[in-house]
């Protein structure tokens, strides 16, 4: 689901840039689809990295405020600035969770054989 959402977003499929290259993207939720789904908060440089930071249920909440948006701008300078070995540390200490964009998901066939 997090792959797919990310493949769209390189597609130009974003719901809304929030600046400092956050963005909202929706995603859904298994059996509910994008309009009982989630929404996710992502520091995003398109063709390079997406970081997947903040998701919260459309029925939880609207949308962020002003402070948590600026916290999430701060986030994403540092997290798209990451060079190759900080991003592996990173991913090695467990800091981040790494989504296999190769990975089948529930609705690819070729995982039920």
């Amino acid at each position: 689901m997090l792959a797919a959402a990310v493949a769209e977003m390189e597609a130009g499929l974003i719901d809304a840039e929030l600046g400092g290259q956050v963005v909202k993207k929706r995603v859904s939720l298994a059996g509910r689809g994008k309009r009982g789904g989630a929404r996710t908060l992502l520091a995003y440089r398109q063709g390079d990295r997406a970081f997947f930071v903040y998701g919260f249920a459309k029925n939880e909440r609207d949308n962020i405020d002003a402070k948590e948006l600026k916290a999430l701008k701060q986030l994403a300078a540092i997290q798209l600035g990451w060079h190759d070995t900080q991003l592996a540390h990173a991913l090695h200490e467990g800091t981040l969770i790494e989504v296999d964009h190769d990975e089948p998901t529930t609705e690819d066939p070729a995982r039920n054989r």
